[in-house]
């Protein structure tokens, strides 16, 4: 799962420079309508458009177009007085002129894409309890092509809710389908193993659009991290897209000994260990009749003492046959997870030209900060993948692996070494000095060091690398462009009883301020951790802490990599933390928002420079879409923040485009 940030990042002073809006333009051109009809753009996720209106030398004039409102930004939830919960990340969908998406309660809204008003709005009657992971992505289209183009729910949107439901509405009226299940309902807990079920908390939702691929909706989960090892399962299941009917569910975690992974675990692991879910979007690829998942850590993230082995098929790409659920192939991406690297970008499904031949591929940009390229058909490495020895100095218990997968090419987009007394920055003296001060006190041997007593430097941390926001690929010019972030974390292990204790009495608030802490009940330890700041709440080690870069995938090598964002310290970019991801255009452009600063922007392709950018009235933690309507070229971003220090929080869907 991703964590969420509680810390005051924008103490930082950052000085914030808006591209003027230049002189006049030469009228446009009128272009083709075309559809976003996908979370990622098309059924691989890979977030690149062929409209042009908008190029590297127009974009400049950019404007608001429209600015749509859904006015929720969760009121009345647990969580609301610390502005950290209800969070609108939702990618919108275009198809047949309206835009579809998931508000932060999960209600669900049409609005026309040429004007932003609203055509109908359907309550999903979220109730206001509290949410493990109450963020809202978006939702999925599919169209019956054996019902007539003007019958009831001939097209129709599926939209998963925070308490675990899958609703079914028609396009046009924004009514339920009654042939879709329970009257248009799926409830998503049939048959899933709870721990703990109903009350005032829920642990099991959707936070991510299914995929539709040979008239199945395939939906994974999101589960609450770290409270036990017997969690929720990670099952991926794929259900009729007219009836509801379940067709097949897949299980990450072996249950059966007749699975070949079995013997990689030991029975009460097996039998007991939870997660591995999939919470971020899947991906298809319809000709194969495949679905890529990627899954995520098993419970309990930051011990694995119950789960000895590798923990196949935990934190993997994955490929399944569409019509079976069958294990076509998978790759684990990190073994035997102790630092909640999930697997947390749609798998980016791209025809990749390699050695002078067209391969189907997929690209998994991680949490690690790595891409891993693989042959979609086979699995396949098609840049090598090499094992490479870790630290070992686990705590009593722990079972760790030997090595963890690096890819030869391309080169890891952040830092990964052990953070050293030299990599201290503050503002002043005085905070630079504390920075190094902690450095000194702290345990950091690079990247995988694993979790101890004594607290840990975890870089890349926790929060990635890459997040949610996965890449954008330009098909043209076989670039793959990813945003990362280079902030370390802190975490460390808590002896039970000494866990226990600080609960019961209260006196964590005191002694663990600001730390995230967690029961990891069924393990010998709690766990806390946090983002590792300064005194004066800015990240303790040089910048950047943000960027963008272009990689080449014909041949591995990073193209330009950039500071992304609006921090300033003597005239140096120094980049700021990012959730969120970019798209690509045909006129060669970068749109992102992701940064804390609350800005979109505009960046060239092929030099990485920045051409224009916009101040938003929220935080823009989803990823942008495009598309083409009457003849002009919107850009859309939903600007809902993520909470917790990542920019304000808001409700706002807003649409950019050239003057007419």
């Amino acid at each position: 799962m991703h964590t969420l940030f509680r810390y005051g990042w924008m103490t930082l002073a950052v000085a914030l420079t808006v591209a003027g809006c230049g002189g006049g333009q030469a009228p446009l051109a009128p272009v083709p309508d075309t559809d976003w009809s996908y979370y990622g753009g098309n059924p691989g996720g890979t977030r690149y458009s062929p409209v042009a209106q908008i190029t590297p030398q127009n974009v400049k004039h950019l404007k608001v177009a429209w600015i749509f409102r859904t006015g929720e930004t969760g009121q009345g939830f647990p969580g609301d007085e610390w502005k950290s919960h209800m969070t609108f990340e939702a990618t919108p969908i275009l198809y047949d002129g309206t835009l579809y998406f998931t508000t932060s309660e999960t209600n669900v809204d049409a609005v026309d894409a040429a004007t932003g008003k609203l055509r109908w709005r359907y309550d999903s009657n979220v109730k206001k309890i509290w949410y493990s992971d109450a963020a809202s992505r978006g939702v999925s289209l599919w169209v019956d092509d054996q019902s007539l183009s003007d019958a009831p729910c001939h097209a129709r949107i599926f939209a998963p809710t925070l308490n675990h439901r899958l609703l079914a509405l028609d396009t046009v009226t924004g009514k339920l389908c009654q042939d879709f299940a329970d009257r248009g309902v799926l409830d998503l807990s049939q048959n899933i193993h709870f721990t703990y079920k109903g009350g005032e908390y829920i642990n099991y939702l959707v936070t991510s659009p299914p995929v539709v691929i040979d008239g199945k909706v395939i939906v994974g989960s999101s589960i609450g991290d770290d409270r036990l090892v017997d969690s929720e399962r990670g099952t991926v299941r794929a259900f009729d897209a007219r009836t509801g009917k379940l067709i097949w569910s897949w299980d990450p975690i072996p249950r059966d000994p007749s699975n070949p992974e079995y013997q990689e675990w030991t029975p009460a692991a097996a039998k007991t260990v939870g997660g591995a879910n999939a919470w971020p979007p899947l991906s298809a690829d319809p000709a194969r009749h495949l679905v890529f998942v990627p899954t995520t850590s098993p419970s309990a993230d930051y011990f694995g003492g119950e789960r000895p082995g590798d923990n196949r098929w935990a934190d993997s790409v994955v490929a399944l046959n569409a019509d079976t659920g069958k294990l076509v192939w998978a790759y684990q991406l990190v073994h035997h997870d102790l630092w909640d690297y999930d697997t947390v970008a749609q798998p980016s499904l791209v025809d990749l030209i390699h050695d002078g031949q067209h391969v189907p591929a997929v690209i998994e940009a991680t949490k690690t900060g790595m891409l891993f390229t693989f042959n979609r058909e086979t699995g396949a490495p098609i840049f090598p993948i090499v094992e490479k020895p870790v630290p070992q100095d686990g705590v009593p218990g722990e079972v760790l692996s030997k090595s963890q997968p690096f890819p030869v090419l391309p080169k890891p987009l952040v830092r990964q070494g052990p953070v050293t007394e030299g990599d201290a920055w503050g503002l002043t003296f005085w905070d630079e000095g504390k920075c190094r001060a902690l450095i000194k006190q702290y345990h950091s041997e690079g990247i995988f060091t694993p979790p101890g007593l004594k607290t840990t430097i975890e870089q890349p941390g926790n929060a990635g690398g890459v997040e949610w926001g996965g890449i954008a690929f330009d098909p043209v010019h076989q670039l793959a462009v990813v945003n990362t972030m280079n902030l370390p974390w802190l975490d460390a292990l808590i002896p039970r009883d000494e866990y226990e204790a600080l609960i019961h009495s209260g006196n964590y608030k005191i002694k663990y301020k600001g730390w995230d802490l967690a029961p990891m009940a069924g393990t010998p330890y709690g766990r806390r951790r946090s983002v590792f700041l300064s005194p004066l709440h800015i990240p303790c080690v040089k910048p950047p802490w943000g960027q963008l870069a272009a990689v080449d995938m014909q041949t591995g090598q990073i193209k330009w990599q950039v500071p992304l964002g609006n921090a300033l310290f003597n005239h140096w970019n120094l980049g700021v933390p990012n959730i969120g991801g970019p798209i690509v255009t045909a006129g060669g452009l970068i749109f992102i928002a992701a940064t804390v600063d609350a800005d979109i922007r505009a960046f060239d392709l092929h030099s990485g420079k920045m051409l224009w950018q916009y101040k938003l009235p929220a935080g823009g933690q989803a990823t942008p879409m495009t598309y083409a309507v009457g003849g002009r070229q919107y850009v859309v971003i939903a600007a809902g923040g993520h909470g917790d220090g990542f920019g304000t929080r808001g409700d706002y869907v807003i649409a950019f485009a050239l003057p007419q």
